[in-house]
């Protein structure tokens, strides 16, 4: 298969576009929507070393997803930035031809050291993930006692370094519902956009109850209150959180709704996990290894036979099937295949 002039379809007609690729399954967060401190202790079993895709691997997997149409990369993890040496994988996965964008996921809180050799290796933008401006909050909220600060540094060393920034804050019920406005009014005066996430069924340690959900609606009759909105159209087919500008025209900001508002119908993204597996949803229970071919010598053909039929097969509609009261499974952990 040459070039990514033809995109895969699955069997629901929606092309291949995106790979997240979680380069490690560790991160120096413990966020209770994702890796609970209860569960994610000093005796969970992590990866070992030798589990793990190396950066070869990684490469020869992404060419050959973009051989097989995809335009756009996401690096995440767990905390993409405690992989070593991550701008080397950055530069290189920034020379496949036919690529179009490079983008990471981050705490945020490392940025500082890696913002300028992220950006020289070819990163075009990150996306931070910060829930709350309340610094106890958001100590309680990372299981670290983390404040607010470094994060805000993070984000101020990415935007000096010439990278595009995103603020993800995961809203629940209960927990912080209550800084979506103090969030919009901070971010609007910034150069970065804010984007609010409806707390997700993601993995099955997180606690997820439908009750604790602030809806999509609920975010914006919030954030409206003070701050009037206007829709704005998607950037492009498949974007995930819906857009609105603030009425001034100063920034805007984004919400992905999930829970409320499926975008199953337009996913075109699949999942390259740290050890190795192919998921083709966030929700997914299973996965296939792409590894073991790979450590086995398959050829490009083979590997490129691989993806084809894992997506030509794919029939993921899960927030759908929430929706419509039919989605029970268990599910594979965030911080496994990076959200």
């Amino acid at each position: 298969m040459m070039g990514n002039e033809k995109a895969l379809l699955d069997r629901l007609k929606r092309p291949l576009k995106d790979l997240r690729i979680s380069v490690t399954d560790q991160c120096n967060f413990r966020c209770t929507y994702c890796m609970p401190k209860e569960i994610f202790d000093k005796d969970y079993p992590f990866l070992e070393k030798t589990e793990l895709l190396s950066f070869d691997e990684i490469i020869k997997v992404a060419e050959r997803f973009v051989a097989s149409g995809v335009t756009k990369l996401r690096i995440t993890g767990g905390e993409p930035l405690m992989r070593k040496d991550l701008p080397d994988l950055i530069g290189k996965l920034n020379q496949l031809k036919g690529l179009e964008d490079l983008a990471l996921t981050t705490n945020g809180v490392l940025l500082p050291r890696v913002a300028h050799e992220l950006k020289k290796a070819g990163m075009d933008r990150v996306t931070v993930s910060l829930d709350s401006l309340n610094s106890d909050l958001f100590g309680r909220i990372n299981g670290r006692g983390i404040g607010v600060k470094p994060v805000l540094e993070g984000m101020k060393a990415a935007h000096e370094a010439g990278l595009q920034v995103k603020v993800n804050m995961m809203v629940r019920k209960g927990v912080n519902e209550q800084e979506i406005l103090p969030m919009a009014k901070y971010f609007k005066k910034t150069p970065y956009i804010l984007r609010f996430i409806e707390f997700m069924d993601v993995g099955t340690t997180n606690g997820w109850n439908m009750k604790e959900v602030v809806t999509k609606e609920e975010i914006l009759k919030t954030v409206q209150s003070e701050l009037p909105l206007q829709h704005v159209p998607e950037n492009y087919y498949g974007e995930v959180a819906s857009r609105y500008q603030f009425a001034d025209g100063e920034n805007e900001i984004g919400i992905i709704s999930s829970i409320s508002d499926s975008f199953c119908s337009s996913c075109t993204r699949a999942r390259l996990s740290a050890d190795g597996k192919v998921y083709t949803c966030l929700f997914a229970s299973n996965g296939t290894d792409i590894k073991t071919p790979l450590r086995e010598g398959a050829t490009d053909q083979e590997l490129d036979t691989l993806i084809s039929r894992i997506w030509e097969n794919r029939t993921d509609r899960y927030s759908d099937e929430r929706r419509e009261g039919a989605a029970t499974r268990k599910k594979i952990e965030m911080s496994y295949i990076g959200g």
